[in-house]
């Protein structure tokens, strides 16, 4: 039988183990353990010293990864006063060359506030972990006038395409 890696089956990893241990007591060595259950020998013997030391609860799965908020390059006041400027100020209101609070907007805030130039990608993580979603608006453009659209529409984007078609 293939051996199993127990790091990928998180899920069942206590419950194989648990069964590690039955098979232990009714006298299998940890080679037919191994064998039987389809986990590695180094899997069965790290179950079986676990039990031996601590019972079943040390059995149990420990949580895995970095804790949460480790690593983080934004401090827990710095987060808030972020989160809070975001929430009462427009860009603006902040001197910024930007109509919206958009991920290139906050990167740009954090760096002008903090000094901490981070990626557009980590600024989308934090305003996740915020709590900000995307949003598309509710309402057109209060600027946008339905009639000059049409009219654009029907008659200066043909011969812009037309002109296009003949050139290319």
């Amino acid at each position: 039988m293939e051996s199993i890696d127990a790091r990928k089956v998180p899920e069942g990893l206590y419950e194989r183990r648990k069964q590690v241990v039955r098979l232990s007591r009714k006298g299998y060595g940890p080679m037919a353990i191994a064998e039987l259950t389809g986990l590695s020998w180094g899997a069965v013997n790290t179950a079986l010293k676990a039990y031996g030391s601590g019972g079943l609860d040390a059995l149990r799965p420990k949580a895995r990864g970095r804790k949460t908020g480790t690593k983080r390059l934004l401090s827990a006041e710095q987060e808030a006063e972020v989160r809070k400027l975001i929430c009462d100020k427009r860009p603006e209101q902040m001197k910024m060359p930007f109509a919206l609070w958009t991920r290139a907007a906050v990167r740009q805030l954090i760096l002008e506030r903090f000094g901490i130039a981070l990626a557009v990608r980590s600024v989308g993580e934090y305003l996740g972990r915020w709590g900000f979603t995307p949003q598309k608006p509710l309402k057109r453009a209060y600027e946008q006038q339905p009639e000059a659209v049409k009219a654009w529409l029907d008659t200066e984007y043909p011969r812009i395409a037309r002109r296009a078609r003949e050139e290319g």
